[in-house]
């Protein structure tokens, strides 16, 4: 059966009596046997996280099979402390934590704007996790203003009852590798859904998949790393070329309804539409997703552990591909703040982020990279902020002129490189460049929040790729997947 409700409390004795157990040791602390709690499948717990003008709700939608699992039979907890949001599946007759994951929602990111302080909204989500042979209790945890997590729901399944559904959806289109390096289980699997491509495209979508994967994997740490990958596409032909872009009167029904215009940011693409995506997805083995849009205007999207989009067609698509990717798979928040955004910014006190490549920098002398700085590198670290600034602005200027007189993307193009060769001349020339520091500058906020590198992948459109406090954080995710 499943049974739902807000808050669990277990007694002291049951707590007591896993701690003898695992020989003194706290539940949390062993790596359950893999075998010994779980079936070669995997569980879809799917929820509707609603809320809005200071309200949260979470109600259970359904308990499905997704396919087999591909996930790793080793590393079960995650100790990465990454996400907005972390779950736990926790063994219901010893208490035991079996298996976690953080991860990042729309919703979450949707409490950040200012319409959810007017209107009520819901967004369909999903866990997945190793199927579990006996009853399970699965916790919800969020951050609150201080980044801890406290739990926000909870329920109770029983992996037998009648209202779970442990069969496998037929699969809703045809799933091919890009490349193939070992079982699942002990790899990284990303999987490409090609979205707004017609049946007559499916052969640009292929080519349109490699290349992309293929400027991933040039780059580092991906391309020393490639060998923890398989990577798999998955085509789902559309009845027309595109998706939907509300601004320019376009409208589409696509297979997953990826869509341009998130959150009302004209560049911002994702699918709100879980269920579908999820379904779709359940055809091949994957952790992390990839929606590739057959569209040319200048766009994508990245939510940590959840999607990452990418316009196959801009002049920027590889940059694009690669920068959301970062979200997706490493929680990395975007190191840029000059830029549009749909989220509210400017908080008089910022918080320690959870995200790996920025700091609030409130203890110096403990800075989360700061094996990384060298000793003689100033704290914050002082960069031409002004100059670069005023450089910015003047093009964030420019492109919404050239919006607003609809533009052709070539020359939307045009002005990204433009920026692109005078910031990495810019930035490459500064005091400090190459050095890993706490410069002032990141998530949106001028002031406050500082990233680990004068540039990066993260911060501008600058072929330099990621920086080390990127690299890093994201070897830190691969091992979490693929190593025994």
């Amino acid at each position: 059966m499943v049974r739902t409700r807000h808050r669990f409390t277990f007694s002291v004795l049951a707590a007591l009596a896993v701690t003898l157990a695992l020989g003194g040791q706290t539940a949390g602390q062993v790596t359950p046997d893999f075998e010994a709690f779980f079936r070669d499948k995997t569980m879809r717990v799917d929820y509707v996280h609603s809320g809005g003008l200071g309200q949260e709700i979470i109600g259970l939608d359904q308990v499905v099979s997704d396919g087999p699992w591909a996930g790793s039979r080793t590393r079960l907890a995650d100790d990465l402390n990454l996400g907005k949001y972390l779950f736990e599946v926790v063994d219901r007759r010893t208490n035991r934590v079996l298996y976690s994951r953080g991860f990042a929602s729309i919703y979450g990111e949707w409490e950040t704007t200012a319409e959810s302080r007017e209107v009520y909204r819901s967004f369909h989500e999903s866990l997945r996790f190793p199927w579990p042979k006996a009853p399970v209790q699965v916790v919800l945890k969020t951050r609150d203003a201080e980044n801890s997590f406290h739990e926000i729901w909870a329920t109770v399944i029983d992996p037998d009852s009648r209202f779970v559904n442990p069969t496998d959806r037929e699969p809703m289109g045809e799933v091919w590798p890009l490349f193939e390096n070992g079982p699942p289980s002990e790899k990284v699997d990303l999987l490409i859904i090609g979205e707004g491509y017609t049946a007559a495209e499916i052969p640009k979508f292929h080519a349109d998949a490699t290349r992309l994967v293929n400027a991933l994997f040039e780059e580092e740490p991906f391309s020393s790393r490639k060998g923890d990958f398989n990577v798999w596409g998955l085509d789902l032909p559309s009845a027309e070329s595109g998706v939907s872009r509300p601004r320019a009167g376009q409208f589409r029904r696509t297979p997953i309804s990826a869509e341009y215009n998130i959150f009302d940011s004209e560049r911002y693409i994702l699918t709100y539409d879980n269920h579908a995506l999820r379904d779709a997805a359940s055809a091949a083995p994957y952790e992390f997703l990839e929606i590739l849009v057959n569209e040319e205007q200048y766009g994508g999207g990245g939510i940590f552990n959840f999607q990452a989009t990418a316009a196959a067609d801009t002049g920027f698509a590889e940059y694009v591909f690669i920068h959301e990717f970062g979200h997706h798979f490493a929680g990395l928040a975007d190191e840029y703040y000059t830029s549009d955004v749909a989220y509210e910014t400017g908080a008089a006190y910022q918080p320690e982020p959870w995200e790996p490549n920025v700091t609030a920098l409130h203890d110096p002398a403990n800075v989360k990279w700061g094996d990384l700085i060298e000793t003689d590198t100033p704290l914050p670290t002082p960069w031409d902020k002004t100059a670069f600034e005023a450089a910015s602005v003047a093009a964030q200027e420019r492109r919404r002129e050239l919006r607003a007189e609809g533009a052709p993307e070539a020359t939307m193009d045009e002005l990204f490189s433009e920026q692109m060769e005078r910031e990495t001349a810019q930035l490459g020339g500064m005091t400090h460049a190459g050095r890993v520091g706490a410069f002032e500058g990141a998530s949106y906020e001028p002031t406050g929040l500082y990233r680990p590198e004068i540039d990066c992948i993260m911060f501008t459109r600058d072929p330099v790729g990621f920086c080390r406090v990127c690299s890093r954080a994201i070897e830190t995710v691969i091992d979490l997947y693929a190593r025994p």
